[in-house]
């Protein structure tokens, strides 16, 4: 074996190791986080859990009617937190994106009338792409968290 070989492996992996580092910062670092995107359902109910809104007997298709075509986009739930002691039925209807929540919109308040007892206390938060509605009235705090966890979830609104 020749002396020469130590030094000419340590010389093509230094090679190496500027090439790696040359090729590593080809990429481009952007300092502007993504837009969020909406949340799928297990998301959005995580939000909810963090906002201190329990979610229980959690049913997919659940529209709260009788409209085949929007119980595609619904589920169904029980919820309850912060001033809301007893549990209400509430039903989010998530749609793909922006422009089908616009298309379904009205077909949401239609779906209602069918599960609403009392229209005096309907109660409804909406944020591109999604929708709950249920029947109230909904106590103030646990509406405000609501709320804010819906948004929260919307992102940029899909």
């Amino acid at each position: 074996m020749s002396p020469h070989v130590p030094w000419r492996v340590a010389r093509g992996l230094t090679r190496l190791a500027v090439i790696a580092a040359l090729l590593g910062g080809c990429g481009t670092i952007s300092r502007t986080p993504p837009d969020p995107t909406p949340a799928d359902f297990p998301g959005m109910a995580a939000i909810l859990t963090q906002a201190g809104i329990s979610v229980t007997n959690i049913v997919s298709g659940d529209a709260g009617c009788a409209d085949v075509a929007i119980a595609k986009t619904a589920i169904g739930f029980d919820a309850s937190g912060a001033d809301q002691t007893t549990p209400v039925r509430i039903h989010a209807y998530i749609f793909r994106n922006r422009l089908r929540f616009e298309e379904n919109r009205a077909s949401v308040d239609r779906c209602a009338a069918a599960f609403v007892t009392d229209p005096a206390t309907f109660e409804s938060v909406e944020s591109s792409p999604f929708v709950v509605a249920g029947q109230g009235p909904w106590a103030p705090t646990f509406k405000e968290r609501l709320r804010a966890a819906i948004i929260r979830a919307a992102g940029t609104g899909g």
